[in-house]
């Protein structure tokens, strides 16, 4: 039994740890949220809300998505411009030369649209990118309906007629608030791709050998 639970914990500990530090976060979020949601109301004469509600609300919804799709936006455009573009150096990037690139595929059973071929193999060449282009469009839309249901609470509040979702689509407030969010995933990912070809970490899949010299590409 001990075996199994080593096993399984060295199999999937990164991915453990991740998400529940996304989901501590995410209560953070919530609860606090709540709180600061409810004092704003209350300035306004409004009834508060409780925490199910809440979770119902534009607040809560606006503010979750406008993140998520900063992120999937973030990742899905790196997996993509990785593929073409390079950066001298740094351990994120491709080998300039394809000569110096090396595809390792350990044993194991094939992926079955690789199998299949066709149309599937088609897909599933650039499923990656897929995946994250269906997710920011999800998290996009439900941003756009939480920002939009927020304004509308905002404005019956102030006595000021509501405004239709086309109307907070092309609203500059919409677009500061995605803008803010995706300039800092962007700056974040320079940041990694310029600080390894300089800075090492040891062990980490995510730098190069700390012997490596600076203008080694790749890990």
């Amino acid at each position: 039994m001990h075996n199994s639970n080593t096993t399984f914990w060295k199999r999937n500990g990164l991915s453990i740890v991740v998400l529940l530090f996304m989901l501590g976060t995410w209560l953070g979020q919530i609860l606090t949220g709540h709180v600061v949601y409810n004092e704003e109301l209350s300035d306004l004469g409004a009834p508060q809300l409780s925490l199910l509600e809440y979770l119902a609300s534009g607040h809560f919804v606006s503010a979750t998505f406008e993140n998520w799709e900063s992120e999937f936006l973030q990742m899905g455009m790196y997996v993509l411009l990785s593929v073409s573009l390079r950066q001298k150096g740094s351990a994120e990037s491709r080998p300039l030369e394809p000569s110096q690139e090396e595809d390792r595929v350990e044993g194991g059973a094939t992926p079955w649209p690789v199998r299949i071929g066709g149309v599937w193999l088609k897909l599933y060449e650039h499923s990656l990118a897929i995946a994250f282009g269906v997710l920011f469009l999800l998290s996009f839309a439900l941003h756009l309906d939480g920002s939009w249901r927020h304004e509308s609470v905002q404005r019956q509040l102030d006595g000021k007629p509501p405004t239709e979702l086309w109307d907070h689509l092309v609203s500059a407030q919409f677009w500061f608030e995605s803008f803010q969010n995706w300039q800092s995933e962007f700056l974040a990912v320079a940041a990694l791709v310029l600080l390894t070809i300089f800075l090492r970490q040891k062990d980490s899949p995510q730098s190069k050998p700390v012997e490596a010299p600076h203008s080694q590409t790749g890990t």
